[in-house]
């Protein structure tokens, strides 16, 4: 039995787990920011870092409580290097180095994007991987379409030019006059929308597996200016006349729309026996059934809620495969705040 305790501190959530055997969570505790940044429209850094401070080591405590477990029975740390938040990411690396020091554990520097893609081996009965396997990383602050060849080894085909999907959704939220986070709301006022009713543009950057939804965005704006001439971005929100169901909708569907083509057809070209979905936009509902029902047979994973959003069980998931292919890191390791999962 092999216990790795995670931390991760990449953007605004504080989180410590126990997991068993890369498998298993025994405890995930997520302290999260949300409330605290929503008047800002998105995440303020320096605040960010200053309550991850405040958070780690009573999070931390927790995770250890919970799992029934002391330190003394943990084989390894496992920390989010990147990418992320420099300040943010600096919190809970400097923790786990103190924790590793102090315990005399093996420290492993895990990818938060690697963390993703592991959160779908902490689904109960989850299947052993068959490879090669399609990935799409999506969240926030990701767009990423990558190809597992085996454990531990991928191939980075493209990713966004601009603004991750997500960050789409938080932006056209705001547009609305959504709360903060964007993303859910936008999908909970588009169940009553018409998806048909604005022909927004869809970028495909033909050639490429890469995406861009800059353009995407402006689109909504403009049309939102043309119903309420005075708006700008960012500001107040559109009058109560604004068809806002019908613009969330129109707007969602034309980002699915390119997700799940794009996602397919890479997962065709490279005979991939799966597509996982990954990250906080893959809880989406219309995105899992849209490309469950485009792939045309190729079996689609996407994790639970909990597992989708920032957390510190898939980055102690991944530390385990990590420490078990015999990485140990050293104590001088540094973040990387732009590191890129290859």
């Amino acid at each position: 039995m092999t216990l790795v305790l995670g931390i991760e501190t990449s953007c605004d959530e504080t989180s410590a787990a126990v997991v068993r055997d890369g498998k298993v969570i025994l405890s995930n505790i997520i302290s999260s920011q949300a409330q605290l940044h929503a008047k800002y429209g998105g995440v303020f850094p320096e605040m960010a870092s200053r309550m991850h401070i405040e958070a780690i080591h009573p999070v931390i405590i927790q995770a250890l409580s919970e799992a029934r477990v002391t330190l003394d029975s943990i084989q390894a740390i496992a920390v989010t290097r990147g990418p992320g938040l420099a300040g943010s990411l600096i919190v809970g690396m400097n923790a786990a180095k103190g924790l590793a020091l102090g315990c005399g554990l093996p420290l492993i520097g895990v990818s938060h994007l690697e963390g993703h893609l592991y959160s779908l081996q902490l689904i109960a009965g989850a299947e052993a991987i068959q490879f090669p396997v399609m990935c799409l990383i999506v969240s926030g602050g990701h767009t990423e379409l990558v190809l597992m060849n085996e454990q531990l080894v991928y191939q980075r085909l493209g990713g966004t030019v601009d603004d991750a999907a997500g960050e789409a959704f938080d932006k056209v939220g705001r547009m609305l006059g959504l709360p903060y986070p964007g993303g859910p709301h936008v999908e909970k006022i588009a169940k009553e929308g018409n998806a048909q009713a604005f022909k927004f543009p869809r970028s495909w950057l033909e050639g490429t597996n890469d995406f861009s939804f800059s353009g995407l965005k402006t689109a909504v704006l403009r049309e939102l200016k043309k119903l309420a001439p005075t708006l700008r971005a960012g500001e107040d929100a559109p009058p109560a006349a604004t068809p806002t169901a019908d613009l969330a909708a129109s707007f969602q569907a034309a980002v699915i729309e390119v997700l799940t083509v794009k996602t397919v057809n890479a997962a065709r070209e490279h005979n991939a026996k799966a597509i996982f979905m990954a990250g906080g936009v893959s809880a989406n509902k219309v995105l899992q059934s849209e490309m469950s029902r485009r792939s045309g047979g190729i079996p689609v994973r996407f994790p639970p809620l909990i597992l989708c959003t920032d957390n510190a069980a898939m980055i102690a998931a991944a530390g385990y495969q990590r420490f078990m292919a015999g990485q140990r890191d050293s104590l001088d390791i540094d973040v990387k705040p732009n590191w890129k999962l290859t």
